[in-house]
């Protein structure tokens, strides 16, 4: 009875306070949009209709005031916004943040009123506070590998799109009109930028971040060479695909010779996982001195550590770049 009213009464006081601080930070919303609705008619005004309104950045990082003050401080904010960005997600850094504490908090005090250890609540609090962070990732592996697929077929139009007698600027948009996501999208905004007046260096350099990969790296690097000291841009976006596919090519090759060892680490690291399911379905109370006993729950958090530490070793070996 004790346990469950505990419970109950954390539940309680974290729901008031995820309610107060969406209410403080109504009046900061509304602030925002009608900013931004002036900053619409201002740009009607001039004439200027087509005004793209995805080009005024939001650099607001939380919509909490005091959250959104506490993380201008620190340099990190601004790396996690880039990252959550680069993952396709439109959510705020103070959001993630809040996320990741409350899971932390509520597995912290679960995992300590069902049995009593805060070594065993702390080890299992991390994970679960790490796994929004751990989706974010997810996401952003995900897209980031979509868009290299497609990378080489943006290559290959923008350089018919040059030997078509088309500027370079009109090949971006023929990339983003014609091509699928994500990258249409990322370089829809790299052409916005370059029509509303950002030096192309500039764009190729911001597509760079958004687009952390090497060889969107050697692209802006081939542009900006080229920009300078001039030459074929076609030959040279040619040469830079067959670059790529080559790449890519090899890259297969590695990861068939690679196949035998990712496939052990695999089974390495589900092995100690399934027999223990298997163990505490077969003969339960084997196993549950593991759970009960104190020691035990010492020895699972010390085993729960060190598998962690052996998949991290097993992926950093079989993980080869190219």
């Amino acid at each position: 009875m004790l346990s469950l009213f505990t419970v109950l009464t954390f539940l309680v006081v974290a729901t008031v306070l995820a309610l107060i601080l969406l209410l403080a930070g109504g009046a900061w919303r509304g602030n925002i949009i009608r900013g931004r609705l002036e900053a619409i008619e201002k740009g009607t005004s001039y004439g200027k209709a087509t005004l793209n309104v995805g080009l005024i950045r939001d650099e607001l990082l939380s919509t909490i005031p005091l959250l959104n003050r506490f993380l201008l401080r620190w340099a990190w904010s601004a790396r996690l916004r880039n990252f959550i960005a680069q993952a396709g997600l439109r959510v705020r850094p103070g959001k993630l943040v809040l996320m990741c504490a409350v899971l932390g908090a509520l597995t912290l005090e679960i995992v300590q009123v069902l049995y009593g250890n805060l070594l065993l609540s702390a080890v299992l609090a991390i994970p679960a506070a790490l796994s929004p962070v751990g989706y974010v990732a997810l996401k952003r592996l995900r897209r980031l590998r979509a868009f290299e697929r497609e990378f080489p077929e943006v290559i290959d139009l923008l350089s018919r799109s040059v030997r078509a007698g088309h500027s370079f600027t009109t090949g971006l948009e023929i990339v983003a009109t014609d091509l699928p996501e994500p990258v249409a999208g990322e370089f829809r905004a790299t052409f916005d930028e370059q029509r509303f007046g950002l030096p192309l260096r500039d764009v190729l350099l911001n597509l760079s971040t958004r687009v952390p990969l090497i060889d969107v790296r050697l692209f802006v690097v081939a542009l900006l060479v080229q920009k300078e000291t001039g030459g074929n841009l076609a030959e040279i976006l040619n040469n830079l695909s067959h670059v790529i596919r080559e790449r890519f090519r090899i890259a297969g090759e590695v990861r068939v010779r690679t196949a035998q060892g990712r496939l052990t680490a695999a089974i390495l690291i589900a092995l100690p996982l399934a027999m223990l399911a298997l163990l505490r379905v077969i003969n339960p109370d084997y196993v549950k001195v593991l759970f009960v006993d104190r020691w035990g729950q010492y020895m699972l958090a010390m085993a729960a550590g060190l598998q962690v530490i052996g998949a991290a070793l097993l992926w950093w070996i079989v993980r080869i770049k190219v």
